[in-house]
């Protein structure tokens, strides 16, 4: 017997808010999504993984940023949490969780925009720009929008 929605856990994983010296943050739009969405990288915490590893690991698979290149600023006080919709719980990560539990770091990037290649081994991303921040809640998938205001309005006084 399948569990309850509210049984199941939340994936542990972690985000990044990349800001360039303009102040601007960079977004990616998914290549598995047909939405016109785009997103801040993120990713899962591997079993046994420090999250700030893990943060510079999915920012490296995703926008193929070296870690040099990047200073973290901040990490978020406490973990943010979101659920699927329901037409996605069971879909998603194999059916075994309800949502994400994020630890989101903001980060300043240090390079160009040649140091960013999303053609990356496994690529995520089919595009990449920077936004202005308070364009992130209109850019995300809507189950996420809440999300990003809250981390936005955490890291607002720092970008």
């Amino acid at each position: 017997m399948p569990k309850l929605d509210d049984e199941l856990p939340y994936r542990p994983c972690v985000g990044i808010m990349l800001v360039n010296m303009d102040g601007k943050v960079f977004v990616g739009q998914r290549i598995d999504n047909k939405v016109e969405a785009w997103q801040m990288p993120q990713g899962g915490i591997d079993v046994g993984e420090d999250p700030k590893k893990a943060a510079f690991r999915e920012l490296g698979e995703e926008t193929g940023i070296d870690r040099g290149l990047v200073k973290i600023i901040a990490q978020s006080k406490e973990e943010h949490y979101y659920d699927l919709p329901p037409e996605l719980m069971g879909q998603i990560w194999g059916g075994k969780y309800r949502g994400q539990r994020q630890i989101w770091y903001l980060a300043r990037f240090l390079g160009t925009d040649d140091d960013i290649d999303i053609q990356t081994a496994e690529p995520e991303f089919r595009a990449w720009k920077w936004t202005e921040p308070k364009t992130l809640p209109n850019l995300i998938v809507p189950f996420k929008k809440k999300l990003y205001r809250d981390i936005l309005k955490e890291f607002r006084d720092l970008i």
